[in-house]
């Protein structure tokens, strides 16, 4: 998708977050209270919108436990058992150092990659204050597939890195609706030069929609901003469609996205699916809060 899809997509959510608005959207946040002032209820119910991070984190002393899981191609059909063959799984934890820091480690099937990660908030949405949540979130994988061989006789262990930093910045405009815009800077120390770059700059956006008390309608997308328009890249700009099932101790989400592995690095520049007749993988996250 070009740049333009992207911007159009920004502007039909903030169209829909200004319809939600024209009543007292004030009086429709739920709120906690703060020493000096009230901090709206987080935008968002899960750590991820669908494979985007959110500008939720865990409280001091909260433990995540994560599984997510994407199956294989739906499209395939039967030859692919509707995706049951060739699924990635990924396994992590994720710990509230602070009420603002949390720190997390991940193990994921794709590319055998061990991802740390750090989510920090730098301002929160206040009632009659702030308007915005701002979180910063910052990724480092570890590829341990590679190995030293013909097609790569120079390796070192500086070749199986790769980092993301990203800006977070989310409103939310009532109790139903919720939207973030996230600057994101993709780097490789190792990368092909045909299909992919060494540094990528994305622009994401992510809405979340409350149906109901223990559901809600998510959706997200990330446009490439500095793709040359001679360049041949196979991978498609990551779009995911999820929803929220919220029940007694954990967040469970089911996704939709034309991006099959869910390490950051991956999710943005290596989404091998196409919506428009391509590859669609389903999965799911679930967290399970200590």
């Amino acid at each position: 998708m070009k740049i333009k899809s992207l911007f159009t997509f920004v502007f039909v959510f903030f169209g829909l977050a200004f319809a939600f608005a024209q009543d007292d959207l004030l009086n429709q946040l739920d709120t906690v209270k703060s020493k000096e002032k009230e901090i709206a209820m987080a935008a968002f119910k899960g750590l991820q919108i669908c494979n985007m991070q959110s500008t939720k984190l865990p409280v001091k002393g909260e433990f995540y436990f994560l599984v997510s899981h994407r199956f294989g191609d739906l499209t395939e059909g039967i030859n692919n058992f509707f995706g049951l063959d060739n699924a990635l799984t990924k396994i992590g934890g994720i710990y509230g150092v602070a009420n603002w820091l949390s720190v997390g480690v991940s193990r994921h099937t794709y590319r055998k990659t061990y991802e740390l990660a750090a989510k920090y908030k730098l301002a929160n949405q206040e009632v009659d204050g702030f308007p915005i949540t701002i979180v910063g979130y910052n990724t480092m994988d570890i590829d341990s597939e590679l190995k030293k061989d013909e097609t790569l006789p120079g390796l070192n262990s500086n070749n199986r890195f790769a980092y993301t930093t990203q800006l977070l910045v989310s409103r939310k405009f009532s109790d139903s609706f919720s939207f973030q815009l996230a600057p994101i800077f993709v780097h490789k120390n190792l990368y092909d030069g045909i299909l992919d770059q060494e540094n990528t700059l994305l622009l994401a956006a992510g809405a979340r929609y409350k149906l109901s008390k223990r559901l809600s309608l998510n959706l997200e997308y990330a446009g490439r901003v500095n793709l040359p328009d001679e360049f041949k890249s196979t991978y498609s700009n990551p779009l995911s469609i999820g929803l929220d099932i919220e029940t007694g101790g954990h967040v469970f989400q089911l996704v939709f996205s034309n991006s099959q592995p869910m390490n950051d690095v991956a999710i943005y520049t290596n989404a091998a699916g196409d919506w428009n007749g391509g590859s669609v993988y389903f999965g799911f996250n679930m967290y399970r809060v200590f």
